[in-house]
């Protein structure tokens, strides 16, 4: 599925709304930035090549007719959308004087929206910015990036557009999943590549010395704290910082976190000086924000401040496709570091390889190269992998069947693999021998 070539900017301080915008524009393959107030949007647009702004009108500090004042101004070849739901005469005439293309009340259908989305986008020959080439979908890899299922291109096609902006991005995914190589593709592949990365894993400070690390401190501030020390948003300036974990962060971490994201200045702890700093931060997380922001331990400012742009990293049990391509740069990185020389596979064991769900997902699969490797010497079969992946087994659906009768199918199924070795039908099953017993007498 390839991204639709327009860019639009949503704005709007209700979070509802703007993720019902947002829900919709994905349905649509729209690739979209999110802002919750007009001073993000302003510097969204100063960054990034935006094809459709649709905007709320009522809003505190700053309210969209200035938003559309400057758009008219600074970019008078951006098409405007306006969504609001307090509509009057008045609006409506210095809304269509200013330039806007179609206005829509709240609420609205998901039809309504598409036709005025459609009215919008007129066909231009002239982008607002700067033009967005294609991202390298042919290839197989991006960066240190390599995949060519459809899921893992569609993140090289994010990836492709952000790059070269400084919009705050949010990365999501499980763990193993290669996060931190997005991060780095970002910053690696753009036109910021020759400025500071620096990766922060949140969870592995701890949480009294987070606020320190991140902002710096000064002398003083307390016990330990013998001379003035800048932080990585210090050391990052210029450039990106990725934040992982950062689920992680204490409640007083997020306060400090949103300033940076709000007035892009960073107070060091026990100072009252702030210093200004121009950094991209890229965060991310396996564990569930929005459920955190319902216990309040994370604050909802902060998320949506987070996720402008948000990028969904694939685990690789919906990428098998890409197993083989992996296992390749995989083979010849500890093929070069242990061998000396190539290393090859052999195809039933690439298949124990394609069976296997990977929960531990690259990670884990780049783990188990490494140990296979190791284990042998110039070709790796199927003896040389963990134990825990070769009883992996494959089980078409031919119709429904009860649990029961599933149960029954893949004990039998575990059993001939391990040639009836019941120890290790019940390890692999992870159920004790008596239990294994009982189902069979069953």
């Amino acid at each position: 599925m390839q991204l639709k070539k327009e860019n639009i900017l949503i704005v709007d301080d209700d979070v509802q709304i703007l993720e019902l915008l947002h829900r919709h524009l994905q349905s649509w393959n729209y690739h979209t930035y999110k802002a919750i107030s007009v001073r993000e949007a302003v510097a969204i647009l100063k960054d990034t090549s935006i094809d459709l702004l649709i905007t709320d009108l009522k809003m505190p500090e700053v309210d969209g007719f200035e938003l559309i004042k400057f758009v008219s101004e600074h970019y008078p070849k951006l098409p405007k959308l306006i969504v609001t739901g307090y509509p009057n005469v008045q609006d409506s005439l210095a809304a269509i004087k200013s330039g806007v293309v179609a206005y829509l009340t709240k609420p609205f259908t998901k039809d309504e929206l598409k036709t005025a989305i459609d009215k919008s986008l007129i066909p231009s020959n002239t982008k607002t910015h700067k033009s967005i080439h294609k991202a390298p979908t042919t290839d197989k890899g991006y960066g240190d990036m390599i995949g060519v299922s459809e899921k893992i291109q569609e993140v090289f096609q994010v990836i492709e557009r952000v790059k070269d902006n400084k919009a705050t991005i949010f990365i999501k995914g499980e763990s193993g999943t290669g996060k931190e190589l997005v991060a780095r593709s970002i910053h690696y592949q753009g036109k910021f590549l020759k400025a500071p990365f620096i990766a922060v894993n949140c969870g592995g400070i701890p949480e009294n010395l987070l606020e320190a690390e991140l902002f710096g401190y000064v002398k003083g501030a307390f016990t330990g704290a013998e001379t003035n020390r800048d932080g990585y948003f210090q050391a990052a300036n210029g450039g990106t910082i990725f934040l992982d974990e950062i689920g992680n962060a204490s409640l007083v971490v997020q306060s400090r976190l949103l300033r940076v994201l709000q007035e892009k200045e960073v107070l060091k702890v026990g100072s009252q000086q702030v210093e200004k700093v121009d950094v991209r931060v890229i965060a991310a997380t396996n564990s569930d924000l929005k459920e955190m922001i319902r216990k309040q331990t994370f604050r909802e400012d902060l998320f949506y401040r987070l996720t402008v742009v948000e990028i969904e990293v694939p685990p690789l049990r919906d990428r098998k496709e890409d197993i083989p391509f992996l296992v390749d740069k995989f083979l010849f990185k500890y093929g070069v570091e242990y061998k000396d020389g190539f290393v090859k596979i052999t195809p039933e064991a690439l298949d124990v390889l394609l069976r296997y769900h990977w929960p531990g997902n690259i990670r884990e699969l780049e783990n188990s190269i490494q140990r296979a490797v190791i284990m042998s010497d110039r070709i790796i079969d199927v003896s040389h992998l963990p134990e825990h992946l070769k009883y992996v087994i494959d089980f078409p659906e031919k119709g429904l069947l009860t649990l029961k009768e599933m149960e029954k199918r893949y004990i039998q199924k575990v059993l001939n693999a391990t040639q009836n070795n019941k120890t290790k039908a019940a390890d692999i099953l992870q159920i004790d021998r008596k239990t294994l017993r009982e189902k069979l007498k069953d």
